[in-house]
């Protein structure tokens, strides 16, 4: 989503058609501000060309950087893997909305992880 510099609004999308290439800019509907000429993005229609995702790119919610970082609650349990004496702890609702939730563990040292069934 872009803003209008001048006075915050929403910028909207504007597109165009230049000797069979599409251009799109960024319009102020309220100021008619227009975002720099080259920052305009430029289609060839003729070409088809078609922008293609890593489907990593779109699945991934925690990457492997940010799993490294230990924002969850931790709870004294013994990893029935390694031993170790400490795991994350989080509760998924993975039945109906009036049976007990489903109690996750994710071992600190080894992240080997598993459930119990309240």
């Amino acid at each position: 989503m872009e803003f209008c510099p001048k006075c915050s609004s929403m910028l909207m999308l504007k597109r165009s058609e230049e000797g069979g290439v599409t251009c799109v800019t960024f319009v102020c509907s309220k100021c008619d501000y227009v975002k720099g000429q080259e920052e305009t993005k430029k289609i060839d229609a003729k070409a088809g060309k078609v922008i293609h995702h890593n489907l990593q790119q779109l699945v991934t919610v925690i990457g492997k950087e940010d799993q490294k970082i230990s924002t969850m609650p931790t709870l004294r349990m013994e990893c029935p893997k390694c031993s170790n004496k400490l795991v994350y702890v989080w509760q998924v609702q993975t039945r109906g909305g009036d049976e007990a939730s489903t109690q996750f563990f994710r071992c600190t040292k080894c992240s080997h992880t598993f459930r119990e069934y309240s």
